[in-house]
């Protein structure tokens, strides 16, 4: 089935364009049988998780061993030795090294720019300042399974490291044999990860956020994962940071009459090989929309994976043709997109247009997947339309600012008065009498 193409505005917002709350999401029948096999009911998957989180609190290293053999067939250490990751860099291909420490240069030239400083502001009234410090033990979530991501280990370690972390260490679940992909631990010991974990899924989670005998507990989780370690991440906030629920990746085209239909859909594409993804192209040219399905459909017989890739577009990919460019941008900022890929003229001029996106792709040469591996920019972006509020992983996610106060008496004199009015309104008497206690002592 080709991706279809939308002239329905009203039709497309109530389908394709519309968000579902994670607690939503629909849920796949097999899925939840997969669930009653291991937990002998019927759970949603977050009462699943809600289950191997309290398991992992109370029974800390024994419930990481028996979940690790239920759920990844995995029985053994989870601690992987030190110079296995310096071993893993030897072993690997030079070229994938060349190339990951590449990406890793330019991930952190670009994190480099954001790292700011404590400052402290003398006045006649005293100080006012703010510390900002690193979090000191950081973990990472590494995707395993099928599609290792080495990718995303950079994304989050180096901002991390960038930030001034004192340890990083990384989960990832374990392979066949029992072992990390080489890969991921390649980029490990480019990132300067201090500790590896052979663990996945909720289990790995609750290691992380509460602590066991083997694994640290730590002050803040990143990376992305599938539902159940979203679902996990987000149950165990509060305990322990997080930098956001990732879930399926997606991406929205604007392009105008000028783009290449070659390049919209490959970009289309490029994040159609995800699982569950989404790809939606936005376009006031209906010559460009016709043109884009049919490149779509010959890209995707070229492909090694072009079932998934195919069936991702036609059930969550749309090209939907607008009145003009200033309704796309309009769609889009409701949206608020993951990717947002500008193929457009002069692309420049419409950046002031964009409100809500986790990353902006100006132009056919600067295409999402250049962002994905090698341009600067954490990959790690908001989605499910939380570019509204949310930014992608950055430096300023490690560190915490730490508010300095320093007042003097001239400042007590005039601020005090202030105070004491607005305790009062509170209803907080004790507040004004310590403002009170200060402004005349002998009262």
């Amino acid at each position: 089935m080709p991706i279809p193409i939308l002239d329905d505005l009203t039709a497309a917002r109530q389908t394709i364009l519309r968000r579902v709350p994670l607690d939503a999401i629909d849920v796949p029948p097999a899925l939840l049988d997969r669930i009653a096999q291991t937990f002998g009911e019927r759970l949603s998957p977050a009462a699943a998780v809600d289950r191997i989180l309290h398991d992992v609190r109370r029974r800390g290293d024994d419930a990481l061993a028996e979940w690790s053999l239920r759920l990844d067939g995995y029985s053994g250490a989870i601690d992987v030795p030190q110079p296995a990751l310096a071993a893993a860099l030897s072993a690997i291909d030079p070229v994938l090294r060349t190339a990951l420490e590449q990406a890793a240069a330019e991930i952190e030239r670009f994190h480099q720019r954001q790292v700011r400083n404590s400052w402290v502001d003398f006045t006649a009234d005293g100080a006012l300042g703010q510390i900002i410090r690193p979090l000191q033990r950081v973990g990472i979530y590494v995707p395993g399974g099928s599609a290792p991501l080495p990718s995303s280990l950079l994304m989050a370690a180096i901002p991390a490291r960038v930030a001034g972390v004192e340890e990083i260490i990384i989960c990832s679940p374990p392979q066949r044999g029992g072992t990390i992909d080489p890969v991921v631990l390649a980029a490990a010991a480019i990132a300067g990860v201090d500790r590896a974990f052979r663990m996945g899924g909720p289990q790995a989670i609750g290691a992380m956020a509460y602590g066991t005998a083997s694994v640290p507990q730590v002050d803040k989780i990143a990376g992305p994962g599938n539902l159940f370690v979203v679902l996990a991440k987000r149950a165990v906030y509060g305990v322990v940071g997080i930098e956001s629920l990732p879930g399926p990746t997606e991406t929205l085209v604007i392009a105008d009459e000028s783009a290449d239909p070659r390049y919209a859909a490959a970009d289309l594409l490029a994040q159609a090989e995800h699982v569950l993804a989404t790809a939606i192209l936005l376009t006031p040219s209906r010559a460009l929309a016709e043109a884009t399905r049919a490149e779509v459909a010959r890209q995707l017989e070229t492909l090694s994976n072009g079932e998934a890739a195919a069936e991702t577009v036609a059930q969550r990919g749309a090209i939907i043709v607008v009145p003009d460019l200033a309704t796309a941008f309009d769609i889009a900022n409701a949206y608020a997109p993951e990717h947002l890929c500008l193929l457009l003229a002069d692309a420049w001029q419409y950046i002031g247009h964009v409100r809500n996106a986790g990353g902006i792709f100006v132009g056919e040469r600067s295409f999402e997947v250049l962002g994905d591996y090698v341009a600067g920019p954490s990959h790690i972006m908001p989605t499910a339309g939380t570019a509204r509020f949310a930014s992608p992983v950055n430096v300023d996610d490690f560190r915490k600012i730490i508010s300095l106060v320093g007042l003097n008496e001239s400042a007590l004199q005039r601020l005090g008065p202030a105070a004491i009015r607005i305790a009062e309104a509170e209803g907080l008497t004790a507040h004004a009498a310590a403002v009170r206690a200060r402004l005349d002592p002998y009262s």
